[in-house]
């Protein structure tokens, strides 16, 4: 069964500088992109919405919520630190001063996830490609394969 969907790439909706005081990642502006950009993927008939992003806290968590007006299902993305240098070393290799912050950010990130524990299930993509990954989270989501309990009207925060 093919169901409408909409893919947000939440960064891409705090992309602005500078960042107002206080709001080091544009976390504001991120959310009231994500209302206005949500109202008009649905109005245009998507029934499940997939946001690529990073939610910190129970307190960002409820801000995308809010911002969504749906129930939020949140899936964390692990990998091995040395995949982690990998994957960034080939997105950032050109720009010497990105991949620095990257590398540094990773694993405090990490220490941040680890202790709000704010998502709903995580996978391990250390040696899944991408495609593999997303049928993971399909799965897990009970949207292939309509598993009781799970909301088919709820939107998958992957991050």
């Amino acid at each position: 069964m093919q169901v409408p969907n909409a893919v947000i790439d939440v960064d891409w909706l705090r992309r602005a500088w500078p960042s107002p005081q206080g709001d080091r990642f544009n976390g504001s502006l991120a959310l009231r992109n994500l209302t206005a950009v949500t109202r008009n993927y649905v109005e245009a008939g998507a029934a499940r919405l997939v946001l690529a992003g990073v939610v910190e806290t129970r307190s960002d968590r409820e801000g995308f919520e809010e911002a969504l007006g749906i129930p939020l299902v949140l899936c964390r993305l692990r990998a091995d630190p040395p995949v982690i240098r990998e994957r960034l070393s080939r997105r950032h290799g050109e720009d010497r001063e990105a991949l620095e912050w990257h590398l540094h950010r990773a694993p405090e990130l990490d220490a941040v996830l680890d202790a709000t524990a704010v998502d709903d299930f995580s996978i391990d993509v250390s040696r899944a490609t991408v495609a593999n990954a997303a049928l993971e989270i399909v799965r897990a989501l009970g949207w292939s394969t309509g598993e009781a309990g799970t909301n088919s009207d709820s939107t998958a925060g992957v991050g």
